[in-house]
């Protein structure tokens, strides 16, 4: 398995792991800026079927939230919907992903793409070693997380993205109170929530 120094020359993709649940206008603002604000050359969006943080939460499903995201990204050629966790076992684990990512793709430079809220924890994720040995890592900030002045470890980088507090489980109570979602998600995704009725029963 190649280090991220010695990645072979093909293009380098940024892997934004979420469950999306739904996909919002803060997942798209910091996708698109990874992808040109950034030494990346796309970003792709992996719909998670269920992460092992989040057992037990009401998910729509797998299919709905990956149409979802592919509507959200319509015309937008630096980003793409990924279902490569839909038939591995579950809970899905993001070095199992990794994994079949570069067993499909053997050209390709991966970077996973983690909130800064998540960084703490990453000791705790499985082969979380193989993780930082094997791929870069890019961290953008979140809400509420005090910025790390420690010195990042080696291929952990630091991006200053925009910092956007919008969360899906505040756009599922919206829409659960029958309330307007009107920008905080894509118009194609605000149609396809209210035609379907998700969250509302």
């Amino acid at each position: 398995m190649s280090s991220p120094a010695s990645a072979p020359n093909g293009r380098k993709v940024g892997l934004l792991f979420g469950s999306f649940n739904p996909i919002h206008t803060g997942h798209l603002i910091l996708a698109h800026f990874m992808a040109t604000h950034t030494d990346l050359d796309e970003v792709w969006l992996v719909v998670s079927p269920q992460s092992p943080f989040k057992v037990g939460q009401e998910l729509l499903p797998e299919e709905a939230r990956l149409r979802l995201v592919q509507l959200a990204i319509a015309g937008n050629d630096r980003l793409r919907a990924l279902d490569v966790e839909f038939g591995m076992p579950k809970p899905s684990y993001t070095i199992d992903t990794l994994d079949e990512l570069r067993r499909r793709h053997p050209g390709y430079h991966f970077v996973l793409l983690m909130g800064e809220d998540n960084l703490p924890g990453l000791p705790r994720w499985k082969d979380a070693g193989r993780i930082l040995a094997e791929n870069e890592v890019y961290v953008y900030p979140r809400p509420g997380v005090t910025p790390t002045d420690s010195k990042p470890q080696p291929g952990v980088q630091v991006v200053d993205a925009p910092l956007l507090d919008i969360s899906a489980t505040y756009i599922r109570s919206c829409v659960r109170a029958g309330k307007s979602v009107r920008y905080l998600v894509p118009e194609p995704v605000e149609q396809q929530i209210l035609a379907a009725g998700y969250w509302r029963t």
